[in-house]
């Protein structure tokens, strides 16, 4: 019988880490089967890795056994291996300050949410901001933004701060409310203004009621007290925990600060990164500027980069604020939000192209996408058929028309097939039946011969990969909903959607020489699962049983070891 994986697991690893280790030392992992990703040899029943954990054989067990005698054998007995899984789109610190506060995904009325609150208000000192998010109005009966007043009674002096579900918008109670007015730089525009790219929601006499959207955000963070050092290590900890027991050996961190960078080179330099951060400077501010004097960054223990830099052009469907080429069908009158005008974008694309940057751009609404592919093919002009591999983040309202010109300009469409679950049950309401035709369309991209990365944008959505895998070869949600699937003719095969979060995701951010498949010469990043994922009926695809996930040939999460410290 073969060795169970476990057992093997402690003296493999002490061997690899002894002082006696040689840079000749190898071990080699067997399995019932191994999905490479790799078009040359796309099913093995074992793979060898050297000491710095990168491969150097790939295929059958028997062979490879004979071949490498001297190898430390893993044997995975009946799992199937597939490559690390990538996050295309995610946001690794969003989701550790998630991971510290009040988490109202999920919550079904505005009493939920009072009710997650004060359970989670009483371990806080008097005065301390109480902070959360996960909210979805579309969730609730009356499918309404909320209101300071909602939450006065219950908080009359505590400041709270709640973000939306999609980040794109979040809601304050008076006590809040009366700390931005004490600012004098942000007092007239709360009575009065609205910022550029932001939108203060307000009554009938004009009062604001509560709801910030998009820049108008940054007046409620500017207030926020800043989260110290140990507070904000034990965020990133618990993110990297969260995306390791997920099975996920990447992610492309979008929006990263200078400050979230350095803390990342910290982890980086302390070995302390159980991940590999393909980190994108966020807009222009001080990583960018950062990135454009030092130029494109690699960490030597090869776990973190900063090479690319992301915008946002508009805002998000759920809170309105997606630019859209038309009025919204449920709220006559507004087109949303572009939060870069174009000439200042030219000059924002001309500088990162010209720091040798990748772009990737957020663009949800239909006119949003235009505006990103129009400035794209005017940045890059003649060079729009060179493999620059710049982005579109979402991409999930498109006007049909336009998909050809993703192709022709060899942008790739970063997409996240869990918010087509989650905002199926009103996304119709909000762009008609017509615009809902280029809503979400995986398989319109896919068969347009535009290259897919797929991700979740987490925190906004769960770091859980195979949610991602599920919704994009059904359309539905967990418990099968709708039946048959929402517009079913846009899903994905098993295959596509597991290449686009391992080899096409590594691809989107020319780390496909590294990562992304198991091949020789990559690093051995790897999945041990219970089950085959291009096996399993797809309904079945959110319960996959993940017992270890490797990175440079070391497991970074093992089922049996987190069951111990249960």
């Amino acid at each position: 019988m073969p060795r169970p994986l476990f057992a093997c697991l402690l003296s493999a690893i002490a061997a690899l880490t002894a002082g006696a280790a040689t840079a000749g030392d190898q071990t080699l992992l067997r399995a019932a089967r191994i999905h490479t990703a790799d078009a040359d040899a796309p099913l093995a029943s074992a793979l060898v890795w050297d000491v710095e954990g990168r491969i150097v054989a790939v295929g059958d067990a028997t062979a490879l056994a004979r071949a490498h005698p001297q190898a430390r054998v893993v044997d995975a007995g009946d799992a199937t291996v597939i490559p690390g899984l990538i996050d295309a789109h995610g946001h690794l610190l969003g989701l550790g300050l998630a991971l510290t506060r009040v988490d109202l995904v999920g919550t079904r009325s505005k009493d939920e949410v009072l009710a997650r609150l004060h359970a989670f208000e009483g371990g806080l000192p008097p005065g301390e901001w109480l902070l959360g998010g996960g909210w979805d109005q579309n969730d609730w009966p009356e499918a309404a933004f909320p209101t300071a007043a909602d939450l006065d009674a219950a908080f009359p002096e505590r400041p709270v701060w709640l973000r939306r579900v999609d980040g794109h918008a979040g809601w304050v109670n008076s006590a809040a409310l009366r700390a931005i007015a004490a600012r004098p730089d942000a007092a007239a525009l709360l009575a009065s203004g609205q910022p550029e790219g932001g939108l203060i929601v307000r009554d009938a006499q004009g009062r604001p009621t509560g709801v910030f959207v998009d820049e108008a955000e940054r007046l409620v963070d500017a207030v926020v007290p800043a989260m110290d050092q140990a507070d904000a290590d034990r965020a990133l900890t618990l993110a990297l925990e969260a995306a390791a027991r997920n099975g996920l050996t990447g992610v492309h961190d979008m929006g990263t600060s200078l400050a979230d960078f350095e803390q990342l080179r910290r982890f980086a330099d302390a070995g302390r990164l159980t991940l590999r951060v393909a980190a994108h400077a966020d807009g222009d501010g001080a990583a960018l500027d950062w990135a454009c004097e030092h130029g494109a960054y690699a960490h030597p223990g090869g776990r973190l980069q900063l090479r690319g830099v992301k915008f946002l052009i508009d805002g998000a469907l759920g809170s309105r604020g997606a630019a859209l080429a038309e009025d919204y069908s449920d709220d006559p009158g507004n087109r949303g939000l572009v939060l870069i005008e174009p000439a200042r974008f030219d000059a924002l694309l001309a500088r990162a192209r010209d720091c040798g940057l990748q772009v990737a751009t957020h663009a949800i609404g239909d006119r949003g996408n235009a505006l990103v592919l129009d400035a794209y093919a005017r940045a890059l002009g003649d060079a729009a058929g060179s493999d620059h591999r710049w982005r579109i983040e979402h991409a999930q309202i498109v006007d049909p028309d336009d998909l050809p010109r993703f192709a022709a300009l060899g942008v790739v469409a970063s997409m996240q097939p869990t918010h087509a679950t989650s905002d199926m049950p009103w996304a119709e309401q909000r762009v008609g039946p017509v615009r809902i035709a280029g809503a979400y369309a995986w398989r319109r991209f896919a068969d347009a011969g535009v290259p897919l990365a797929l991700g979740s944008d987490f925190p906004v959505e769960s770091p859980d990969p195979r949610l991602g895998l599920h919704a994009a070869v059904t359309r539905q949600d967990r418990d099968g909903h709708p039946p048959g699937g929402w517009r079913a003719d846009q899903v994905l095969t098993a295959v596509e959607a597991l290449h686009g979060f391992t080899r096409d995701a590594a691809w989107a951010h020319r780390d496909e020489a590294r990562t992304g498949r198991l091949a020789p010469g990559l690093q051995a990043d790897f999945v041990v699962l219970a089950q085959d994922p291009l096996a399993l009926p797809a309904a079945q695809l959110p319960a996959l049983e993940i017992r270890s996930t490797w990175v440079d040939g070391a497991p970074v999460y093992e089922a049996a070891a987190a069951a111990r410290n249960d």
